[in-house]
């Protein structure tokens, strides 16, 4: 039974993980890029206005901040349930 329970935190912890992933991929490329452009029109960021840098590179960074942040945070959930490679 307990282990039937650890197994059901483990996978609460990875959907958690991977739904505040996908909340902010979805801000930043949805909500920045297109929905606040209008808003962020004034901002200036390398020539271009700050929503457009969103959508075209800002996005891209995130994306690839949130693959080595979701790499840790899975590495370390692994080792806290013992199930690490």
């Amino acid at each position: 039974m307990s282990d039937k329970s650890s197994s059901n935190a483990y996978w609460a912890a990875n959907l958690r993980i991977i739904g505040i992933s996908l909340v902010v991929w979805f801000v930043c490329s949805f909500g920045l890029g297109i929905i606040l452009r209008p808003a962020l029109e004034g901002i200036s960021v390398g020539g271009a206005d700050l929503g457009f840098w969103f959508a075209q590179n800002g996005s891209i960074y995130v994306f690839l901040v949130l693959i080595f942040v979701y790499a840790w945070r899975m590495n370390k959930l692994d080792r806290e349930h013992g199930v690490e490679e």
